[in-house]
């Protein structure tokens, strides 16, 4: 970003008499990052912004927003006085999209947009100049703040766009005014809050709602739910995922423990390689190469990019015990989904000894939280993983669902305050050549029972 406070004033319609000649060359809303050149927004959070003026100060901001219900402010640095600092802060956002004009990729999805906004970003960047969503700021900090913070020469924005109520992805997608627009999968991810994968489908549609005129919709056209809704999308649209009626599929699929590689229906002779594990992120692959593929990216390119790839959040990864043990950690994120997907993977792959998975409960789920914890049973048996340790109540649905299938001595289930008596009997239990998984929504805390065991 770079633009005087001058212009601020104008994008911002106000006017003014007396406006200092500021250079402005960033946006900050968090006074401990601030640093010279910024503009700092006091968005109203657990506490208002507008308590940490005077540190963003210190920190060297060159100018600040400021709401008009508060006390002016002493001169301290130049100020601007808005009604609201949040439509304000979109407001300029709007403005600065606008003057930059790049083309903008919006993804969404109930599981693989911070993955896929990657894999979007690295295959774009061969051509473009790229600017992407930071880490997972999804929401309405999130989205203008990707936007202000765009260098000046940015040709291509790659927005994450999350939700967590219904018209959230509405507003995002009207400031980010999408060309491309992209859903990666319908899964059961804050279903606590919708009540039903329709209603989350609809939800994630929202995406569509300001796709510009001549922009391209591209979505996962595995799910029925996003098959139906797409028929009322105007724009063209791309689909992707297993089944040979999608426009883009894998043809042949090899899953190894860090790298899985796949061809293509469209680029047979092209062999693409991702450095994650898990089929379920092929289909993230393949979404990303249908937007490269609309923005006109050679197949060659794109094979480079992929394999290249380094992934902003990856959850999904490969870790040693203190014995020597492989551990796949995944303990800040859990939905049914995501879980069957990591499971299925884990058995795939080949180990020299046995196969322990931990599972903590999966939050946000309401109602339906018994009946999908409940659903996992399908896809556990003793075959594949020797012993099988939960943890939290709703694991004790799973846990009566699979008494028929494993002896109580390789069923084990633990309250969310006994992480230490899981840890103590994993350290007793965990061989060198075994594999153990760990995965658990955050709020299960599975990350101190991952640090004992390192």
């Amino acid at each position: 970003m770079k633009m005087k406070l001058r212009e601020v004033y104008s994008a911002l319609k106000i006017q003014s008499d007396t406006i200092e000649d500021v250079e402005i060359t960033g946006v900050c809303f968090d006074s401990r990052k601030a640093k010279k050149g910024d503009l700092f927004f006091p968005l109203q959070g657990d506490r208002d912004g507008h308590e940490f003026i005077d540190s963003a100060i210190e920190n060297g901001v060159s100018a600040t927003i400021w709401q008009s219900d508060h006390d002016i402010p002493n001169d301290k640095i130049p100020y601007v006085v808005v009604k609201n600092v949040s439509n304000a802060f979109e407001t300029l956002a709007k403005y600065y999209l606008n003057k930059v004009n790049p083309k903008v990729v919006a993804v969404t999805g109930s599981n693989g947009k911070t993955t896929t906004k990657d894999m979007i970003a690295k295959i774009l960047s061969t051509s473009n100049n790229v600017a992407k969503t930071p880490q997972n700021f999804n929401n309405e900090i999130g989205v203008p703040f990707t936007i202000l913070n765009m260098p000046t020469n940015t040709e291509v924005l790659v927005i994450e766009m999350g939700m967590d109520r219904p018209g959230q992805i509405d507003h995002l997608s009207s400031i980010a005014n999408p060309d491309i627009s992209v859903i990666t999968m319908i899964g059961e991810a804050h279903i606590e809050f919708f009540g039903t994968r329709d209603k989350i489908a609809d939800a994630k549609m929202e995406i569509t709602d300001h796709l510009n005129e001549d922009g391209t919709f591209v979505y996962n056209g595995d799910e029925p739910l996003l098959l139906e809704r797409a028929k009322n999308v105007e724009q063209r649209q791309l689909s992707f995922g297993s089944h040979d009626s999608n426009d883009l599929y894998a043809t042949e699929i090899q899953a190894g423990k860090t790298t899985t590689s796949f061809t293509t229906n469209q680029w047979p002779d092209v062999k693409f390689e991702i450095p994650m594990m898990g089929e379920y992120n092929v289909n993230n692959a393949l979404a990303a190469l249908l937007v490269g593929r609309a923005l006109h990216i050679k197949p060659l390119a794109m094979q480079k990019a992929l394999g290249e790839l380094f992934v902003t959040e990856n959850r999904t990864e490969w870790l040693k015990s203190q014995n020597g043990a492989d551990i796949l950690s995944d303990v800040y994120n859990s939905n049914p989904t995501a879980a069957i997907e990591v499971l299925h993977s884990l058995k795939d792959i080949k180990t020299d000894g046995r196969k322990l998975i931990v599972l903590g409960d999966m939050l946000e789920l309401g109602d339906a939280s018994k009946r999908l914890h409940e659903s996992l049973a399908g896809h556990i048996d003793g075959a594949d993983f020797e012993k099988v340790y939960l943890v939290g109540p709703d694991m004790k649905y799973l846990r009566d669902k699979l008494s028929s299938k494993y002896d109580q001595n390789d069923l084990l289930w633990y309250d969310k305050d006994q992480l230490a008596d899981l840890t103590t009997d994993l350290k007793k239990e965990l061989k060198p050549n075994d594999t153990v998984l760990l995965k658990a929504s955050h709020g299960i805390h599975l990350e101190n029972v991952l640090h004992e065991l390192m």
